[in-house]
């Protein structure tokens, strides 16, 4: 675990983050400025679509570039396989949960830049993960989401 503080995110996660910066950097942009350096040679630059269009997502591109850099300067690595107290919720933990009428689901605690809702990763900032924080296993947590209130006991933890 790094010393440095910030929002945590998961090795997979930090790695996800720079392979699209890699991928902007080394493939998309050098495209773009492609297609924009020949559309420039294409004569007026004020009705050529190539141009604009390109210049357009050549702005996007450096946008989404410099935020990338940023975040990634700002972000903890947190490795969720060296958690101490693997008996407690903690960050990067997959939580099986059950409501009562034992609906189970399971969901893994991640950064907020790698949640996705629908492959059961919340982040950590969420209403879930809030309430899933230091539980252990019987434990039965009240999530307030915007649709109401539900409880869930957590059933299992675990960690990879």
């Amino acid at each position: 675990m790094s010393a440095r503080q910030g929002p945590p995110i998961t090795p997979a996660g930090m790695a996800a983050l720079k392979a699209r910066y890699d991928h902007l950097l080394g493939k998309e942009r050098p495209e773009i400025v492609e297609i924009v350096s020949w559309a420039a040679g294409n004569g007026d630059r004020s009705e050529n679509g190539d141009y604009l269009y390109g210049r357009k997502r050549m702005r996007e591109i450096d946008r989404e570039l410099g935020y990338l850099a940023r975040r990634m300067k700002a972000l903890r690595i947190v490795d969720p396989a060296n958690q101490p107290d693997k008996d407690r919720v903690f960050f990067g933990a997959s939580v099986e949960l059950a409501d009562e009428d034992n609906n189970r689901k399971t969901v893994t605690l991640v950064g907020d830049d790698e949640q996705d809702a629908g492959k059961g990763r919340v982040g950590w900032s969420s209403p879930i993960a809030k309430a899933l924080k230091g539980a252990t296993i019987g434990d039965v947590r009240t999530v307030r989401l915007p649709g109401g209130v539900k409880e869930w006991e957590v059933m299992a933890i675990s960690y990879e």
